[in-house]
């Protein structure tokens, strides 16, 4: 007696699953009304409503997108601060992102809160903040980050995951918990001070709310986007 064997399923998903994949969107939006005139408070507001949703795991989690000599590349970074003067996140001043914001500091950051059908996007300027504030923060950062931050080359090719590994257990043997761990010299913040903000809400029948923000001189301009 032979037995069928069973059809394993493709890992593979169809290309109709794909294109089957919708949802709908709801009724409540936002109205040029409703927004604050100010987009960093607008902005400040939504990441307090994301942080609180449940649903959403870092709220802080923003998309950098960077065009340098060897094209574009896109990444998630946490955001660290929000003020007036805009955005700040921390990185290796090494790394791939790094490099290609020294040969063009227009960037991007996108906020994708989608259980809340809401994203906004930043485009702005990337500079590097005084190595004080960066002292500042690393100094608060958990011990294991700290760590981390050392044994790590980023973007560079490492031979396996245990030299990444074995690199760290040294350092934390050099820098037992609890003793002050080094900066490195080649970390530290960016600031992103933008030029458009954009809100953007999920709407019925794909007649989304986006409402951007432009800066002129000093003051910020609101126009409303077609979805």
């Amino acid at each position: 007696m032979t037995l069928d064997t069973p059809m394993a399923e493709s890992p593979e998903i169809s290309r109709e699953a794909i294109s089957a994949m919708r949802r709908s969107y709801g009724e409540a939006g936002i109205t040029e009304s409703s927004i604050n005139p100010d987009p960093i408070a607008q902005f400040s507001l939504w990441l307090k409503e994301a942080t609180a949703n449940s649903m959403i795991i870092e709220a802080n989690a923003m998309v950098l997108s960077t065009l340098g000599q060897d094209g574009p590349s896109a990444r998630t970074v946490l955001l660290k601060d929000v003020d007036q003067n805009g955005f700040t996140f921390f990185t290796n001043y090494q790394s791939d992102k790094s490099r290609q914001i020294q040969a063009n500091p227009k960037v991007s950051l996108l906020f994708p809160w989608y259980p809340m059908e809401r994203q906004v996007i930043v485009i702005g300027s990337a500079s590097k903040i005084d190595q004080a504030e960066s002292e500042k923060y690393f100094a608060t950062r958990p011990w294991s980050s700290q760590i981390g931050a050392l044994a790590s080359s980023q973007s560079e090719v490492i031979d396996s995951r245990q030299v990444l590994e074995q690199r760290f257990k040294e350092l934390a043997e050099k820098y037992p918990q609890g003793s002050v761990v080094p900066k490195p010299e080649n970390w530290g913040g960016y600031l992103v001070k933008p030029s458009s903000i954009e809100f953007w809400q999920g709407r019925y029948s794909r007649l989304h709310d986006r409402l951007r923000f432009n800066l002129s001189g000093s003051n910020w301009n609101l126009e409303r986007l077609s979805p």
